[in-house]
């Protein structure tokens, strides 16, 4: 039988008595999901007489009975009770699977916490009331959404993958997967799913060799992903190491002495207006001072969208960075094209199609690299173990504001209808490959009229 949340509704408040397959437990009910998971405040452990101030999640998997502790009308309970014991325990024929009594099954939230972080969610990103639609899927069931998602991720070619949670490591907690298609994108809520999650699809999806997964900075999701979940991650392109890699081919060989973050990147690559930009900021900053953030459910519907975007965003990323690493090649192989037909043809006669000698299309590739090393040493400073001090990338919109002195803090900042419109159209329009091609002819002509001084191959985007 379902459980009905609305019966339950007239029972919240009142002291009710859980039996988990794990042990027994006492507390005020507070809130009953539609995947018959229970919020109790004020929980004592009545095997170890232990208390737990605050909140305490019970998924419905691990409930045996539900017993309700001080209602007048005792018949009246029962029999909403019982209601929910029937449906617990058709849940729990459903589920052959051991007794999860880990960490994730239910952490204890403390209600302060959770009024803390929500509170600081309204006022960060309260603002406009019209928004941006972007759409995502939100999984956080087996049932209905869970097998489907799977069944589409394994379909594509290319991924993108971010994750969200506490110290994101073997010794921290994962709560959020977000992984974005072209078409799709799909929030997994792993601190509801728990580990079953990984086993009945998305292991198989992240260890795909033939499935391209574009991440940031994946090694703390991989130790997390490897240790706690036995996931091991293949085909990762991260585009915090091809952010580096195209640093190093702009500059003519040169390492930064520094990473960039995500926020950067996009800024850089994706010129994501610095008024959204702040809005990523805002999320990690709330998660600095509230690690609990990631455990509040219903999680808010606008921090959902932040992580949408993200996925998103990464997507973008990869193509731009793509574009970018593959310039110079795009460009020696437009000279290749061009070497023989565009001229006279009275040399070929005397060329042997074996010769392997070094042509002179592939030689310029040195003087390339001198010029934009010499121009590099200009711009740059370098530090004592010989890398290029890169600064923290700033927009010119905040630089104006400052200069201004109508500057506002990040928590201030939302962006326009118009700015979020003009990235999330990229999205969900197959606009890429014309501008990939546009890129493409502009270099093509940079190779073209290429000269030892030219200009272009001093400049750098960093």
């Amino acid at each position: 039988m379902a459980l009905s949340s609305e019966r339950f509704g007239a029972l919240l408040g009142r002291s009710v008595k859980v039996t988990l397959k794990c042990g027994v437990f006492q507390g005020v009910l507070q809130h009953v999901n539609a995947d018959r998971s229970l919020l109790l405040r004020t929980v004592k452990n009545l095997e170890t007489g232990r208390s737990s101030p605050g909140v305490k999640m019970f998924f419905g998997r691990e409930i045996v009975n539900v017993e309700l502790l001080d209602e007048p009308d005792s018949r009246k309970g029962t029999a909403m009770l019982s209601e929910c014991t029937s449906a617990v325990e058709g849940n729990k024929q459903a589920d052959t699977g051991p007794a999860d009594c880990s960490p994730w099954s239910s952490p204890c939230v403390s209600l302060e916490s959770q009024l803390r972080a929500s509170n600081g969610l309204k006022y960060s990103f309260s603002g406009k009331k019209e928004e941006e639609n972007v759409d995502y899927t939100v999984v956080d069931c087996f049932q209905q959404k869970f097998g489907p998602a799977v069944l589409h991720l394994k379909q594509q070619c290319v991924v993108s993958i971010a994750g969200e949670g506490v110290n994101l490591s073997r010794h921290g907690k994962l709560s959020w997967l977000e992984i974005a298609t072209k078409s799709r994108i799909f929030l997994f809520d792993i601190f509801l799913l728990g580990p079953q999650a990984f086993k009945n699809g998305l292991q198989m999806v992240l260890e795909d060799k033939n499935i391209l997964k574009v991440m940031h900075d994946c090694r703390w999701i991989s130790d997390c992903l490897f240790h706690q979940y036995g996931v091991l991650l293949f085909n990762v392109f991260d585009t915090q190491v091809a952010d580096a890699l195209q640093f190093s081919m702009a500059t003519g060989g040169f390492l930064p002495h520094r990473v960039c973050t995500l926020q950067e990147c996009l800024m850089q690559h994706l010129k994501i207006p610095s008024k959204w930009d702040a809005i990523m900021k805002c999320r990690q900053q709330m998660a600095s001072e509230n690690p609990d953030v990631w455990f509040l459910r219903p999680f808010p519907a606008s921090l959902l969208k932040a992580f949408a975007l993200k996925a998103m965003y990464l997507l973008l990323l990869h193509s731009s960075l793509m574009d970018n690493l593959m310039s110079d090649l795009t460009a020696v192989v437009h000279d290749y094209l061009n070497a023989y037909r565009t001229g006279s043809g009275d040399h070929l006669g005397s060329t042997k199609p074996t010769c392997m000698e070094l042509p002179e299309e592939l030689r310029q590739l040195a003087q390339i690299q001198k010029l934009r090393r010499e121009k590099a040493i200009k711009d740059y400073r370098m530090n004592e173990d010989g890398l290029l001090i890169r600064p923290a990338m700033e927009s010119k919109e905040r630089n104006d504001a400052q200069k201004d002195g109508n500057y506002r803090d990040d928590r201030d900042c939302f962006p326009t209808n118009k700015a979020v419109s003009q990235i999330t159209s990229l999205y969900n329009q197959d606009v890429r490959c014309q501008e990939k091609l546009e890129n493409q002819n502009q270099v093509v002509n940079l190779w073209k009229n290429l000269k030892p001084t030219s200009s272009w191959l001093y400049e750098s985007d960093f």
